[in-house]
């Protein structure tokens, strides 16, 4: 008896909604609400529902549709990434074709062109087959609605509103009223062609998020939708019925896609579509011989970049930090996932494959001893990164959490753009050391008295003042003295570090250093002069910076003194194709051309070229080479330099903890003392000398001129 009852409440329901129905076209919207209540009465679920049957802030407009967004290296035409809610590319009426406009039409709704909003033969229909012949159940529902529930699961899931999208896509009649009146009331706001542009647009035609007809004729077949035939165009129309199993990419799928595509082709040629002779040619085409499966995006965002994952990482990262993009993060992840925008970053395709091959050439991705590798580029004078080496497998997944050879994090730039916490520099800060010493007005050539011991209050500058001694050693543990800065540079040596900051004090050094482009890795510790990096040792590296901040830094030196932000991008263009502003890499003269000039003299000329400990960095076909190494302490090796077109820095050690690499085995080499030379300095020569060959990157020996004001040579104590 109950489900006696529950069949006559449904065949009332029904009864009552043709009524409404009938009466939306007769008398209007306002009209039929007076009948509403009825239907209203008889469904609780209906009543819940009512508040919400007004279109108002519900947005139809096809181009407010989430769409992907892309990701795009330097060149301008390769895509490192997609990232998107649904996979989607919006595309306006006139670019889908005729045929496949038709092929939906004659499979989802015959009499599109002819009803306001609700079919009410179809629901007719419907109803006598589900209820009076007991048949399977239909649902009646016109193409105008079918493009309403699938906006109202789109707005519900950008609201991340769970309760909305239950009641966008439940199994009551309450949704199918709701349906109904807001098609209605669609139809009189908008054209039939608007209206099939949005459904083409929105709804699902494959597995993996894969939505909108320019998106599928991209998949199954290479083409646009614009250039779609009959067969194509009735393969495509037949998926949405069932996105899963009727998606021919699938070999398991294809007998049933084909079926379901003849489907579509005889509903074409009954509804006077296409022509008997084009019906029988099409279905007489075996489906197989008919795709062209493309490997687009499946996965969204960096974890499908392959190599390119960590610059993907660095441009996401940039992008949601940034409040060019949106004043919340929430809005900044909501316009990269949904925006449809075409972001064009400074990735150098050629660069980035150089610096991963080289991080894993330096140190295999599974080597025993599980150190890592971390280059960064960049182009000195504009800012623009080229790329990022890392001996590590990109994975953001849980999978990564107990597989060394696996991580998200890019240990080549800062925390708060997806880095660590950084990397102790050791001798490669003494450049800085060398500027700020000629910015005091001091020749590199001046002979310092240098020590074991100094007492760091000399260090004194500005409010900040040291208290106690710090003892200071050359790496064979004795100092050279008296020494100038420049043979301090040559060889490496602590002492002078020493002897120059109690002459200038650390704030000339610290501010210097800032001037450069210089900031600590550690997010919340930024500055300088924050109390774990502003001391003494700051001097010999003992700072944690990261392998694009040092690059930056190198860059400035490199620029002839132009210091620029490390920028990921150069364009963003949103889905209507307006340019969106990025963040700018603000160039501007940081240190005169003549420090810079002098500074890269004595690293070329003494540190490279001479007896310097950077000699194994000498770039091939004698092109004039500008570097430096480091170590700190047995735990992490280093080495930067750069070209004028080119700078790069590259770091070796455990980036999470530190890890002494006294007589260790690094692929298949083992030293029972390691040096920067050992293996930084290969792999930097590395990087620099397969990019700037597979580049075609011109070589340019002018630079490095020195000022004679800043080569005199003297004699002071301190």
């Amino acid at each position: 008896m109950p489900k006696k009852k529950s069949s006559l409440t449904l065949k009332r329901v029904f009864a009552l909604l043709l009524a409404y129905v009938m009466l939306c076209f007769a008398g209007g919207v306002v009209a039929s609400l007076a009948l509403l209540p009825a239907a209203v009465a008889i469904n609780g679920t209906v009543k819940a529902t009512l508040p919400s049957l007004s279109v108002e802030g519900i947005d139809f407009d096809v181009t407010s549709l989430p769409q992907k967004s892309r990701i795009f290296a330097s060149d301008g035409k390769t895509v490192i990434a997609s990232f998107y809610a649904q996979n989607r590319v919006v595309v306006p009426i006139k670019s889908i074709s005729s045929y496949m406009q038709k092929a939906v039409v004659a499979r989802e709704d015959k009499r599109f062109f002819q009803h306001k909003g609700v079919d009410v033969q179809g629901v007719l229909r419907a109803f006598v087959q589900t209820y009076i012949k007991k048949g399977d159940t239909q649902g009646g529902s016109s193409l105008t609605q079918q493009y309403v529930k699938n906006v109202l699961l789109v707005q519900a899931q950008e609201d991340d509103d769970p309760i909305a999208e239950y009641h966008a896509s439940e199994d009551t009649v309450a949704r199918k009223i709701r349906e109904m009146l807001i098609a209605v009331q669609m139809e009189r706001k908008y054209t039939k062609a608007e209206i099939l542009q949005g459904y083409l647009n929105i709804a699902q035609f494959g597995r993996n998020s894969l939505y909108g007809v320019e998106a599928a004729a991209k998949r199954y077949f290479n083409v646009s939708a614009k250039d779609l035939n009959v067969v194509q165009s009735a393969t495509i129309a037949a998926i949405t019925k069932n996105p899963t199993q009727y998606d021919p990419s699938v070999k398991a799928n294809q007998p049933e896609a084909e079926k379901q595509r003849n489907i579509v082709l005889d509903l074409m040629y009954q509804q006077g579509f296409i022509t008997k002779k084009q019906h029988d040619e099409a279905r007489a085409t075996p489906l197989v011989k008919t795709l062209d499966i493309q490997d687009v995006e499946l996965n969204s965002g960096c974890q499908s970049a392959g190599d390119a994952a960590f610059f993907c990482d660095y441009v996401t990262n940039q992008i949601l930090n940034s409040k060019e993009f949106g004043k919340t993060r929430a809005e900044r992840v909501r316009l990269l996932n949904q925006g449809g925008l075409d972001i064009y970053s400074t990735m150098d395709v050629k660069a980035n494959a150089a610096a991963m091959k080289t991080a894993r050439d330096t140190i295999p991705v599974n080597d025993p001893s599980q150190f890592e590798v971390a280059i960064a580029a960049i182009r000195p004078g504009t800012g623009e990164v080229l790329g990022f080496g890392i001996n590590r497998t990109y994975d953001a997944t849980d999978a990564a959490r107990d597989d060394p050879t696996k991580t998200a994090i890019n240990y080549a730039v800062d925390q708060k753009d997806g880095g660590g916490m950084g990397w102790p520099v050791g001798s490669t800060w003494k450049p800085i050391n060398m500027v700020a010493w000629m910015l005091a007005g001091h020749s590199i050539n001046q002979y310092l008295s240098t020590s074991t011991v100094y007492n760091i209050s000399k260090f004194k500058c500005g409010q900040h003042k040291f208290s106690g001694y710090w003892s200071v050693h050359n790496a064979d543990g004795s100092t050279v003295n008296p020494e100038s800065p420049f043979l301090a540079l040559v060889h490496s040596h602590n002492t002078t570090q020493a002897a120059m900051a109690s002459v200038i004090g650390l704030c000339a050094i610290a501010d210097t250093a800032k001037t450069m482009g210089y900031e600590n890795s550690p997010e919340g510790e930024e500055d300088v002069y924050s109390s774990n990096s502003f001391n003494a040792p700051m001097v010999i590296g003992a700072v944690q910076a990261s392998p694009l901040t040092m690059a930056n830094v190198y860059a400035t030196i490199a620029a002839k003194g132009v210091e620029c932000t490390p920028i990921a991008m150069t364009k963003v263009l949103d889905a209507a194709g307006n340019q969106l502003k990025v963040p700018s890499a603000n160039c501007h003269q940081a240190i005169p051309e003549d420090v810079a000039q002098t500074v890269a003299y004595a690293m070329n000329q003494g540190v490279v070229r001479s007896d310097g400990v950077a000699s194994v960095t000498q770039l091939n076909n004698k092109r004039k080479t500008f570097a430096k190494t480091g170590t700190n302490e047995e735990n992490y090796m280093l080495t930067g330099g750069f070209v004028p077109q080119v700078a790069s820095f590259v770091a070796v050690g455990n980036a999470e903890y530190q890890v002494d690499f006294t007589g260790k085995t690094i692929n298949g080499v083992t030293h029972s003392t390691w040096y920067g030379e050992y293996i930084a300095a290969p792999a930097w020569k590395e990087f620099m000398d397969t990019y700037l060959q597979s580049a075609n990157i011109a070589q340019d020996n002018s630079y490095g001129t020195p000022a004679t004001k800043f080569t005199k040579t003297s004699y002071s104590t301190n």
